[in-house]
């Protein structure tokens, strides 16, 4: 039997100083942490697009018209969108329903995640094609860095605390509740401050950015 078809649906903000990876600016300054925003959302698409797993879309903020993610839609053929109002919760709960009308399950991840390779990312599709309803990856501060679903509940987002050590915990607690069946991998880092940079490649910490914005 053939997998459904699974979308994969980046989340990213526009690699503008001062807006993107705002975190790691007393190491990288609000130039740097942009940069390294931008190579972080070019390696994340390389690697969504190896796992072949089914349709790319990157999910944009402010808008889908940065120059960064006008270039990766023509270099990895990926789709854009533009995130909803409202907290992660509910920007995630409306890009899952969207991608679920098309398709048979969705995974959610974002830019932070250098370690998220294809191999773990065919994984998580091979965890919803085989039945379960939802599959996570925790990050290592304790929220994720992947959600896969096969169906969406607003329970499963609402009033959660989102960028907390708590995450994680708070939505086992709901997917309990929910009645669902659900997969996790080991949990991975991520990157959010300057002691996370351990977890990024040389590669990406020394690599040129591949476009200029105004903001230079």
């Amino acid at each position: 039997m053939r997998p459904s078809p699974c979308e994969l649906i980046v989340f990213a903000k526009a690699p503008v100083p001062g807006y993107a990876k705002t975190r790691l600016i007393p190491a990288l300054g609000a130039k740097g942490a942009a940069a390294l925003a931008e190579r972080l959302l070019r390696h994340t698409l390389a690697s969504a697009c190896a796992a072949g797993i089914g349709p790319v879309e990157v999910c944009c903020t402010p808008d889908t018209g940065h120059p960064a993610f006008l270039a990766c839609a023509r270099e990895f053929r990926a789709t854009l969108s533009q995130q909803c109002e409202g907290d992660l919760g509910q920007r995630m709960a409306s890009a899952a329903r969207r991608a679920l009308a098309r398709a048979g399950g969705v995974l959610i991840i974002g830019t932070d995640c250098p370690g998220l390779d294809p191999p773990r990312l065919q994984a998580a599709a091979r965890s919803l094609h085989v039945g379960h309803d939802a599959v996570l990856i925790p990050a290592s501060d304790g929220g994720y860095v992947l959600l896969g679903l096969r169906r969406v509940d607003p329970h499963l987002f609402s009033a959660i605390r989102w960028s907390t050590a708590t995450v994680m915990t708070e939505t086992r607690k709901r997917l309990s509740e929910l009645g669902w069946q659900w997969a996790e991998q080991p949990a991975l880092p991520d990157v959010d401050d300057p002691a996370d940079l351990r977890h990024v490649p040389n590669a990406l910490l020394s690599a040129a950015p591949s476009f200029r914005t105004d903001e230079e």
